[in-house]
């Protein structure tokens, strides 16, 4: 016997049904094939801090002197990483002011191969404008730092910035004596460095002491990934932020063996000394720090994990 209900949910269905099969067949939304552009922002205090990448780079485990293989593989499943090849960021970051805008390190350009290179897009993508950046720091003059600065025609890929860059640093690379006692392989280094601050020779500040370098940018040496190696602390309104350069290499690895120095180390000693100590400041001061090859952002924390490190990346927030 039919009763109300019965009669309302067989109308329901058939109605259901009629709707789907009168429905034309739409077609999914296309792959994509690419991710957003890597554009991070955060404020410390007054001071506005864009993280914004420029590509990445795979290298071997071999570029690690000290790396044992079983080692490293435990510690790519503890990080949820596949075995092979490591893969590292080339991170910049933009600090601004409001009254200064800053670009610490460059990327690449086209120097180092396809994968990287993609800072000027990506600045697009954040809204700015290579022209209004006024400074760019050089934490070293690696060719993944430096070689941003110049655009392919040699001509400055900031034409209204000056460059500021330890003193050290900068009488290293631009040493033809030096460059030509190097090995074969890393004088291609030297000729990148030069080239990339030949458009600012003019414009070009260096300093030989830590200390402010820029208003709430205070320079902290750090040497033996290179001689001048610096980082730099953005300090504003009671908040900061250690931008370390490459005192990391490969997050999964380094913060577990900081006692793991990578082959690009002009002096393993003092570059593996170097890390500890700022491993030790941020740890202490409880400091977030921003690295130009920690997985983009690149900024988090470093905790304590024994007599060993550890890293906290930080979490996304929608309010600046």
């Amino acid at each position: 016997m039919l009763n109300r209900r019965a009669v309302m949910t067989g109308a329901a269905a058939l109605a259901s049904t009629a709707v789907f099969e009168t429905l034309p067949t739409r077609a999914a939304l296309p792959l994509s094939g690419s991710a957003s552009a890597p554009v991070y922002r955060i404020k410390v205090g007054d001071i506005e801090v864009t993280a914004v990448g420029d590509g990445y780079l795979d290298i071997p485990l071999d570029l690690f002197p000290s790396a044992k293989a079983d080692e490293a593989d435990a510690l790519y499943a503890k990080s949820f990483l596949p075995k092979g090849p490591i893969r590292t960021w080339i991170n910049t970051y933009v600090v601004n002011s409001g009254g200064r805008l800053i670009l610490i390190d460059s990327g690449t350009a086209k120097l180092m191969g396809p994968t990287m290179g993609d800072l000027p897009k990506n600045l697009a993508a954040a809204g700015i404008d290579p022209k209004a950046v006024d400074t760019v720091i050089l934490t070293h003059m690696h060719p993944d730092h430096v070689g941003g600065i110049t655009n392919a025609d040699g001509t400055a890929a900031f034409p209204n910035a000056e460059v500021i860059v330890r003193d050290a640093e900068y009488a290293f690379w631009t040493d033809d004596g030096i460059a030509s006692r190097a090995p074969q392989d890393v004088q291609p280094f030297f000729a990148m460095a030069k080239g990339g601050v030949k458009p600012y020779l003019s414009k070009t500040r260096r300093f030989d002491k830590d200390g402010e370098v820029a208003k709430g940018v205070t320079a902290i040496s750090a040497p033996g990934h290179t001689p001048g190696h610096t980082m730099y602390r953005i300090d504003s309104g009671g908040a900061s932020l250690l931008i370390w350069g490459d005192i990391v290499h490969c997050a999964a690895l380094q913060f577990a063996k900081p006692d793991w120095a990578i082959s690009f180390d002009s002096d393993q000693a003092q570059a593996i000394a170097s890390r500890k100590r700022a491993f030790d400041m941020a740890a202490n001061e409880r400091l977030l720090v921003a690295g130009m090859h920690l997985p983009f952002p690149g900024i988090g924390h470093v905790l304590r994990d024994g007599s060993a490190y550890g890293y906290v990346p930080t979490a996304w927030n929608p309010v600046l």
